[in-house]
Parts: structure tokens; C-alpha cells; sequence
């Protein structure tokens, strides 16, 4: 995952916000959730789909850690929106779908994490 430097960011939980979306992408690698993306440079749906997931799922990572980023507004965020739009309006279980998929990525990204019983016997 590749990530500009926490400096350049607003603040804090500006870059937390923009890491946990990164990583989300991360986890579609066919050994890990294995979501196809094999057309997400070429097909403006399948990368809507996408960046709504891991938008929703970057948000859920948020709230479980109690941040509320500031992101700043990017030229990219309308033609953003715009894509999410087309994929709500033309399928009704997108939301759903993608709010799934993001649910299994955040749940994926947990259980990476050492578990708390773990940590205290390793102390």
C-alpha cells in the first residue's frame, strides 16, 4: 500500500481515513477476499463498485477507531460520486452489496490484528 507521507494530510485522521481506504483495495487480492478487479481501469461500473466499497469500509474503520477525518475536497470527488450515482441508480442492491463486501474487507482487516488475550500474555 502506498500512501503520500502523514505531513501532507490535514491532519491525523485525514490519513488514517485515506490508509484504511487504501488497504481496502488490498484486500481484494485473489489470496486474500479474492474481489475481482480485473477490470477496474476499464470499466467505469466495476471501478465505481469498487470505490464505494472501500469507501463504506473505510468509513466503518473510522468509527471503529473514533476518528472523524476532515478530508479535503479533491477534483476527482465529483466525477466520484457521480460513477457511485450510476451504479445506485441502475441496480437497487448495490448499496447492500457493496456495504457487504466492505463489512467481510473490515472484518478481513480485524482478525489480521493480534488478539487482545494474545497481547496480554505476550506482557
Amino acid at each position: 500500500v502506498q500512501l503520500p507521507h502523514p505531513e501532507s494530510f490535514r491532519d491525523m485522521a485525514s490519513f488514517v481515513a485515506v490508509r484504511a481506504h487504501e488497504t481496502l483495495h488490498w484486500t481484494a487480492s485473489p489470496h486474500r477476499l479474492n474481489r475481482d478487479l480485473s477490470r477496474y481501469h476499464k470499466d467505469q461500473t466495476d471501478r465505481a463498485r469498487e470505490e464505494l466499497l472501500v469507501e463504506i469500509g473505510s468509513a466503518l474503520i473510522c468509527a471503529d477507531l473514533g476518528i472523524v477525518p476532515e478530508l479535503e475536497p479533491r477534483p476527482d470527488h465529483a466525477s466520484y460520486l457521480q460513477s457511485w450515482l450510476t451504479v445506485l441508480g441502475s441496480d437497487r442492491r448495490a448499496i447492500f452489496t457493496a456495504a457487504a463486501h466492505a463489512q467481510r474487507a473490515v472484518a478481513y482487516l480485524h482478525g489480521l490484528q493480534p488478539q487482545s488475550e494474545t497481547m496480554g500474555e505476550a506482557a
